[in-house]
C-alpha cells in the first residue's frame, strides 16, 4: 500500500510537470525574408504582438555606442504618416500596452493588446518598419532622454556600474564588454543622421521576426502577417555584419571597484563560457544544471549551504549562467560574507567549496531534486502568453530554431551528474575569467592619504 501510494504520487508530480498550455508553435518564412511565429493560447482574448530585429549593441559602428537604444526611442517618433508619440498614444487608446528593448543581439517591440486590435497593431509596425521620419524637434530632446536614462539606472546604482566595469574586463575584444546604453561620452555626440544610417542598415524584413502570440487562428494571424508585411520589399543593405572575436583568454583578470555607497561588499567572478548552440543544446543545458546546482534555491544550493548555513560565513552566495547569445555566454559565481570576513577570505572559501563540489561529485537524490525545480520553472514559465513569445523571439533571433526552444526542457531533463562536472572542469579556469571586488573605501586609508 505504501509503495502504490509513493508510485501514485510520483505520477501526480510528473503530470504537473507537464506543459499544460504548451500549443504547437507555427513557423513561417515570407518571400521577402520576414520569419513569423504564432503562439495559439485561447485562455484570454488578448494578444502579443512582437517584432524583432536581428540588431542590437554589438552591431553598432565603433565610437557610435548606444546607438541601436538610441533608435529604439526613435522608432516612436512618428513615421511618414504618424506623428511623434501617435503610435503609443493609438495603443493606449485601443487598451493595450507597449514598450521596446534592446540587447546586444536584438532589439524588440511589442504591444498587448485585446485580440480583435491586433490588425492595427501590425499595421503600425508595419509603417514604422519601412517609413521611419523625425525632426531636430524629436531626436535632440530624445539624446537627452537616453543620457539622463543611463544616469538614473546605471550610474546612480553602484551595483551596475560595477557589473560595466566587470564585463569592459571580461571581454577583451568583442563589443559585449561594451554597455547596451553606451558609453556617456560617445551617447553625448550621437546624431540623427547616425541613427538614420543604422535604421537604413539593418531594419527591414529580411532581418526581422515577428511573434504573435495569444487567442489567435494560426492559419489568420499568418494571414494577416502576409497582408501587412508581405509587399514590405528587403532591405538591400542588410547583411551579417562581423564582429570582433575574442583572442585566447590567457590569465585572469581582477579589479576592485571601491564606492562609499556599497553597503554590502561582495565577491563576484564572471567566466567566459559557450552559449547555446542550435541543434545541440546539451553543452549549455548541463550549464545551466551546473548553475542551479551550485547556486539555485537556497535548500538546495550547494554555496548556499556550505557558506551560508554550515559555515556561517557568507549572507548569500550564487551563481548563475546566461547563454542565450549570439556568440558567448557568461557563468557567474559570488558571495557576500558576514561581518568580519574579508573578501579574500570569502573568496577562497567560494573557491575551496566549489573545487570539492567538482571532486566529489553531485550527490543523486540532490540531483534529482534540481532538475526538477529546473524542470517546473521551465514548465512554468509556458503559462505566460508574452513570455513564450519573448522566448521564442530572442532565440530565433540569435540563430537557434522553434525546435531548439521546444527543445530545451528535453535537452535538461538528459543532463546526466557525470556532463554536470564535465562541464564545471571544462569551464572553470580562472584564465578565462574577471574577478571583482565590490567595496567601500577602507577608513583607515582614507584619513592616512587626506593628511
Amino acid at each position: 500500500m505504501f509503495a502504490r501510494s509513493l508510485s501514485l504520487a510520483a505520477l501526480i508530480s510528473l503530470a504537473l510537470l507537464r506543459p499544460a498550455h504548451a500549443e504547437p508553435v507555427t513557423h513561417s518564412v515570407l518571400d521577402n525574408g520576414l520569419e513569423v511565429v504564432v503562439i495559439e493560447d485561447r485562455r484570454a482574448p488578448v494578444v502579443v504582438n512582437m517584432v524583432w530585429y536581428r540588431v542590437g549593441a554589438a552591431d553598432e559602428p565603433p565610437g557610435q555606442s548606444g546607438i541601436a537604444h538610441f533608435l529604439e526611442h526613435l522608432m516612436f517618433k512618428g513615421t511618414d504618416s504618424m506623428d511623434p508619440g501617435e503610435f503609443s498614444a493609438v495603443v493606449e487608446a485601443n487598451g493595450g500596452r507597449d514598450n521596446a528593448f534592446t540587447s546586444w543581439d536584438y532589439t524588440g517591440y511589442f504591444q498587448r493588446v485585446a485580440a480583435d486590435r491586433l490588425d492595427l497593431m501590425m499595421q503600425m509596425e508595419a509603417d514604422r518598419m519601412q517609413n521611419l521620419a523625425f525632426t531636430d524637434a524629436e531626436w535632440l530632446p530624445e539624446r537627452d532622454v537616453i543620457l539622463e536614462e543611463r544616469g538614473q539606472v546605471l550610474e546612480s546604482r553602484v551595483g551596475a556600474q560595477f557589473n560595466e566595469a566587470m564585463l569592459a574586463a571580461l571581454f577583451k575584444s568583442h563589443p559585449y564588454g561594451i554597455p547596451i546604453i553606451g558609453w556617456r561620452h560617445e551617447m553625448e555626440e550621437l546624431t540623427d543622421d547616425m541613427a538614420m544610417e543604422f535604421y537604413r542598415a539593418h531594419y527591414g524584413p529580411n532581418n526581422a521576426i515577428v511573434v504573435i502570440a495569444g487567442d489567435v487562428d494560426t492559419d489568420e494571424a499568418m494571414a494577416k502577417a502576409e497582408r501587412y508585411f508581405g509587399d514590405i520589399p528587403p532591405n538591400p543593405n542588410v547583411t551579417d555584419p562581423a564582429r570582433p572575436m575574442e583572442p585566447p583568454h590567457l590569465a585572469e583578470r581582477r579589479l576592485t571597484f571601491e564606492d562609499s555607497r556599497v553597503g554590502t561588499p561582495t565577491v563576484s567572478r564572471l567566466y567566459l563560457a559557450p552559449a547555446r548552440q542550435s541543434g545541440d543544446q546539451a553543452e549549455a543545458a548541463s550549464l545551466q544544471m551546473l548553475a542551479a546546482l551550485l547556486g539555485g534555491s537556497s535548500s538546495t544550493s550547494v554555496l548556499e549551504r556550505r557558506l551560508r548555513f554550515d559555515e556561517g560565513i557568507a549572507l548569500s552566495a550564487w551563481a548563475s549562467y546566461f547563454g542565450t547569445a549570439r556568440d558567448y555566454g557568461r557563468f557567474s559565481l559570488g558571495i557576500a560574507p558576514v561581518d568580519g570576513v574579508s573578501l579574500e577570505e570569502a573568496e577562497a572559501a567560494m573557491d575551496r567549496v566549489v573545487a570539492e563540489f567538482l571532486e566529489e561529485g553531485v550527490d543523486d537524490a540532490q540531483f534529482e531534486r534540481v532538475r526538477r525545480q529546473v524542470r517546473a520553472s521551465e514548465v512554468y514559465g509556458l503559462d505566460d502568453t508574452q513570455g513564450r513569445a519573448r522566448q521564442f523571439g530572442a532565440a530565433l533571433s540569435i540563430g537557434l530554431t522553434v525546435d531548439d526552444v521546444t527543445g530545451w526542457i528535453d535537452a535538461l531533463d538528459a543532463v546526466t551528474p557525470e556532463d554536470v562536472i564535465e562541464a564545471g572542469q571544462m569551464l572553470l579556469d580562472r584564465r578565462a575569467s574577471v574577478t571583482g571586488y565590490l567595496t567601500a573605501p577602507d577608513d583607515t586609508e582614507s584619513a592616512e592619504l587626506s593628511q
